[in-house]
Formats: C-alpha cells, structure tokens, sequence
C-alpha cells in the first residue's frame, strides 16, 4: 500500500518449533519453542518462559525468563527475569539477575576503574 507504514513484527520461534544450527540475522526474536545450536542477532533477543535454549548467543540485548544452556553475549545487557535457569557465562556491560532467577556461571562486565584505584598502597 503507497504511503503505509511498515510495522516490523519480532520474528517468533513457536512452542512447538525446534531450530537446529545457526539462527542468525537482524531483526528482534521470540523464542517460545527450542533452539540448540548458537544464536547470532544484531537486535534484541526474547526467551519466554516455555522456551529451552541449548547455544552460544550473541546480541545487541538478550532478555531470558526460559531456560538456557550456553554462553550469552550482549553488547548492551543481559535480564534474567524471576524463573530463568541460566547454566553458562554472561558478558555484557550490564546484567541483571532478578530475584528467582537461577543463575551458574560467570559474569563478565567491562566496567573501566580510575586509574588512581589500581595504584594505591595497600594497608598494612
């Protein structure tokens, strides 16, 4: 239609959809079924509560209230919502893990320190 806006729905993995391999591309995703393999998004990522997500994932903004296995990689931050269970290292520059949330792992956030905190005496 001329002159229509273009509304841009999220990409939606289904309850009852199983993705194996590479999930890549541009655009926000839904995650409600399974995914086992690695995830790769220039967007945000949304794993629902019913979802299972055995992979590596990188994004610009990862949100989980399901559960998964693997790495996560976000440029801007990582949620784990009240019912996630997380088993694997979180990198992001923010990360916030809610209360009831599971989480085992590693958190890695590149916050930069004022040089004059690592040149200060210790006490003795």
């Amino acid at each position: 239609m001329a002159g229509s806006a273009v509304h841009e729905a999220p990409c939606v993995i289904g309850p009852r959809i199983t993705v194996r391999g590479s999930l890549v591309g541009e655009e926000d995703v839904v995650v409600q079924g399974r995914v086992e393999g690695s995830i790769a998004l220039t967007a945000h990522l949304l794993i629902a509560g019913p979802a299972l997500v055995a992979a590596d994932i990188e994004a610009d903004s990862v949100e989980i209230h399901g559960q998964v296995e693997g790495d996560v990689v976000a440029a801007e931050g990582i949620t784990l919502r009240e019912g996630a269970r997380v088993v694997g290292n979180l990198r992001a520059p923010r990360v916030e893990i809610a209360d009831g949330a599971q989480f085992k792992g590693a958190v890695e956030m590149d916050v930069p320190l004022p040089g004059n905190v690592l040149r200060q005496p210790r006490a003795r």
